[in-house]
């Protein structure tokens, strides 16, 4: 499913939350956002971007908490946009308001390279 205007970074539901982001064989970065956000929508450009620029390396996922009480209490989302980076079905790391592109390529670029190879 892709977010509204067809973006690269695809939206995730409470139903596919295990599968598309806990289950992932590589990194995945959740955008917990609504559409009434006036950041969130800020961000959407630069979530957008990052989602094409690290396809294959890392999942870029986006994750509306009106729609999807369930998750984001579970994560303990208080305010948006909150950036969750997930690892192997944990939580790694994580970023919350409106993030410069560099800072986030910044700690998308550590993620990966703390891959060990195989």
């Amino acid at each position: 499913m892709r977010i509204e205007g067809g973006g690269i970074a695809e939206e995730v539901s409470d139903e596919s939350f295990q599968k598309e982001v806990l289950e992932s064989e590589i990194p995945v970065l959740v955008d917990f956002w609504a559409s009434w956000c006036g950041p969130c929508r800020m961000m959407t450009p630069v979530i957008e971007t990052i989602a094409a620029d690290y396809k294959g390396k890392a999942k870029v996922l986006k994750l509306n908490v009106d729609t999807n009480r369930n998750t984001a209490a579970q994560y303990g989302i208080m305010s948006i946009p909150t950036f969750k980076f997930f690892m192997k079905g944990k939580v790694i790391d994580q970023l919350v308001g409106v993030i410069p592109e560099e800072i986030m390529r910044k700690k998308i670029e550590s993620i990966i390279e703390s891959i060990p190879s195989k």
